[in-house]
């Protein structure tokens, strides 16, 4: 930033002045779980365990973007708390077996290949996860043969025929009650849920009693009092969100036909997979074996399992049953403690069809951050996708518009305040004042000598920014004040899109005063003048603060632009004077927040 040689800070408090890093900065990293260094559960967030027949799609990178704005927003929230994030692949099954024998290749040798996509898509897009599982790993294969046997110590699994309508693209039955005619195909039948082509099979297998926890699990789900109360760890939304699909859980549960799950699959049909202990011939069904991951993520059976239960599962709203009524049941019978929320998202569409291989309206996740940057599309995914309740459609022209809204918004807006003629006005302004040795911490305290910060009771959530017409530098310190807390209310709420279009409102106001009161102009006083250049200054350390877990590289560069200290870049700081920028005033004119997308 510019300042005038002769602003200097004093010692360590609440400096507004800036700098430029040091050659030898490097970003802080994400803290890692170590069990070793804590005694405080770690906050444990999941992505689906992703399917990897094919390459990753758009709607994989939604989910995992959704964990890791969430994941590394706790780690603002709290940075002393750890965080376990647990993604990876479910590579048995059916499907897998095909495709491999397809490509001419073994299971294994294809999952590895496709595997890697999934874990490089989350290299590519900055996601903070901590532990990548796949199924094909001894240390799981144990947790699935030391669950198997439990249960069937308790007598809740058992050998009969199962007969149904069995999907090979869910790998999964469904009943009659699931099941319906196809649209356009005679004497074809799809499920309800997904729309998978379903076949009547009857076979024997191993079954899981899942009929004997339908009340325990409508008691979990309907307690009020359980899934509303404030959770210790910050969480205050419970049970499943958003509610439409709690509500559709409680109403499968209300029904009285929950039937038992068949849990494995001859060994002649398929093969690959985890064989069922003491009996060779039939294979673990491969989602009783991908559930269990979440479980051997984390080291279970071993007695040092800290980080169990998740505080959060984020999943697509396709498999909330699967997370919603087997996994809980099974946890039940071992007498482990449930997930804490379930996070259910929609689907992404495009031209209001769901994305298909055979269609060709898979939209490239690469690609797109490719084209237009990594931030750009984790922007993009959390404005338009983190209501979570309704699909939405890809769309590269809504992705452009959300590219030049943060651009236009927080990149235009940095640069105003750091120009040559800010720079002027400012110095001008301050040698104006008389008060050469001044120091901007100071300028911003007696600022706010006369600012009611507590003013805005009613800003309650994001919709109330929208209301908002501020025209002045203390109405925006008084809105920025608030911030941190109403951004946190809606992220404790999972409410992804409501915290980050909190941030852009602020950012939206305060782009229109700066450009209505206008500094660079000479009829400015020096006190507005500095007025201008404090607020500007607080509105971007602490609108940086708050988009680090959506915008993580943006948000880096803006901070470290500013100078701010590492230490200094929790939600504890993103409140007016109470965090600072350091340094003595150097230019950094060639800081650039945002690259130009190549499609453009």
């Amino acid at each position: 930033m510019f300042f005038c040689r002769n602003l200097r800070p004093r010692g360590h408090v609440s400096a507004l002045v800036l700098s430029r890093p040091a050659a030898n900065h490097r970003p802080q990293l994400p803290r890692r779980y170590n069990a070793t260094t804590s005694t405080e559960k770690p906050f444990y967030i999941t992505t689906p365990i992703f399917y990897p027949n094919a390459r990753p799609h758009i709607g994989h990178l939604h989910s995992l973007v959704t964990a890791d704005i969430i994941a590394r927003f706790q780690r603002t929230l709290n940075p002393s708390r750890p965080v376990v994030f647990l993604t990876g692949t479910d590579e048995h099954g059916l499907k897998m077996q095909q495709t491999a024998q397809a490509k001419g290749v073994s299971p294994l040798e294809w999952c590895d290949i496709i595997s890697s996509e999934f874990r490089k898509l989350g290299e590519r897009a900055d996601i903070s996860g901590t532990m990548f599982m796949r199924t094909t790993q001894q240390r799981h294969r144990e947790t699935v043969e030391h669950v198997w046997r439990a249960l069937a110590a308790q007598g809740l699994i058992y050998k009969d025929t199962y007969e149904g309508y069995y999907s090979t693209t869910d790998e999964c039955f469904y009943p009659p009650s699931r099941v319906a005619p196809h649209s356009t195909l005679p004497n074809t039948k799809i499920s309800t849920e997904t729309g998978a082509i379903v076949e009547w099979s009857s076979e024997v297998n191993y079954k899981f009693r899942l009929s004997k926890f339908r009340e325990s699990l409508l008691a979990h789900y309907t307690a009020d009092a359980e899934l509303n109360e404030k959770a210790e760890e910050g969480l205050t939304s419970r049970g499943v969100h958003p509610s439409v699909y709690q509500d559709a859980v409680i109403q499968d549960l209300k029904m009285e036909s929950l039937e038992d799950l068949s849990i494995s699959r001859p060994r002649e049909r398929i093969g690959w997979g985890i064989p069922v202990p003491e009996d060779p011939k039939q294979t673990v069904y491969v989602w009783f074996d991908a559930l269990l991951v979440y479980l051997s993520g984390v080291g279970y059976p071993s007695a040092g399992t800290t980080a169990w239960p998740p505080d959060v599962q984020v999943v697509g709203k396709d498999i909330v049953r699967f997370h919603a009524l087997y996994l809980p049941a099974i946890l039940q019978a071992l007498n482990l403690p449930m997930p804490k929320t379930l996070l259910s998202h929609a689907h992404w569409t495009a031209n209001q069809k769901k994305m298909s291989k055979s269609i060709g309206n898979v939209a490239d996740p690469i690609k797109a951050m490719d084209d237009y940057g990594v931030d750009t599309v984790r922007f993009y995914l959390a404005r338009v996708g983190g209501r979570f309740r309704d699909d939405v459609d890809w769309s590269e022209e809504q992705l452009r518009k959300h590219a030049d809204e943060i651009r236009n918004l927080l990149g235009n807006y940095f640069l105003r305040i750091t120009s040559k003629a800010i720079k002027k006005r400012v110095c001008e302004a301050h040698s104006a004042s008389n008060e050469a040795h001044t120091t901007f911490q100071s300028l911003l305290a007696q600022q706010l000598t006369s600012i009611d910060l507590s003013k805005p009771a009613a800003i309650t959530s994001a919709v109330d920014l929208d209301a908002c017409k501020p025209t002045t530098n203390e109405d925006i310190l008084v809105l920025l004040h608030n911030l941190g807390g109403l951004v946190s209310g809606h992220m404790q709420n999972l409410e992804v899109a409501d915290a980050l279009h909190a941030i852009i409102m602020i950012l939206r106001h305060a782009n229109a005063v700066f450009t209505n009161l206008a500094p660079w102009s000479t009829t400015h006083t020096p006190d507005s003048v500095l007025s201008c250049y404090l607020t500007g200054l607080e509105t971007l350390r602490i609108s940086g603060i708050l988009l680090q877990p959506f915008t993580p590289r943006t948000a880096e560069k803006l901070l470290d632009g500013l100078g701010v200290p590492v230490g200094e870049r929790s939600v504890e700081y993103a409140r007016v004077g109470r965090g600072s920028v350091s340094g003595e005033g150097i230019d950094v004119v060639g800081v650039k927040l945002f690259e130009v997308p190549k499609s453009s």
